[in-house]
């Protein structure tokens, strides 16, 4: 005569692998089947039956024994079944929202591309003076006079200098705006 589930079950919770095993066995198909007309799909069915199966020992410890075995076996694989479609409805909205994310990302890029390549191409229309005086100070970060100390000319040059390129910017912005 073949033991009964529910006296597998218990063993099972005890630790013993062979009852274990045995529950497995037995119920495999049944949990792949019912899995899979909850879910639809034969690689979500095989995919709750693997984690249901993987998760049964530490479930086992729950089961009362108050209800048949096999009731309370549907229960755990409706259960998954709940757990897996909020999971794949998650990465749906985060794959979603990540497409929004990385749209807003790329247009970012662009603007900042396109302000780079304006900003080289202004810069380019600058003396040479100009262009090394405002690549020390905001290029690299130097105060006024510590760029000065570098160009061998006095702060007040410089700042001169830093006006000028402003002014020079904006008239170059003014010019872009009107063609």
């Amino acid at each position: 005569m073949e033991t009964p589930d529910e006296t597998l079950a218990l063993a099972a919770a005890s630790g013993d692998r062979a009852a274990f095993a045995a529950l497995v066995t037995r119920h495999y198909d049944r949990v792949y089947g019912f899995g899979w007309r909850l879910t639809g799909s034969a690689a979500d069915a095989q995919d709750l039956a693997q984690e249901i199966c993987a998760a049964l020992p530490a479930k086992l410890a729950n089961w009362r024994g108050e209800a048949r075995f096999t009731t309370w076996l549907y229960r755990v694989v409706v259960n998954a079944a709940s757990d897996l479609r909020r999971r794949q409805a998650t990465r749906a909205r985060a794959a979603d929202g990540w497409g929004d994310w990385e749209i807003a990302r790329q247009a970012e890029m662009e603007e900042s591309r396109a302000a780079r390549q304006w900003l080289e191409g202004a810069m380019a229309r600058l003396s040479p003076e100009l262009r090394e005086t405002v690549a020390l100070v905001l290029g690299e970060e130097l105060t006024q006079a510590e760029a000065a100390e570098v160009l061998g000319l006095s702060e007040g040059t410089v700042a001169w200098r830093m006006s000028e390129v402003k002014k020079r910017l904006r008239r170059i912005a003014a010019e872009d705006e009107a063609q």
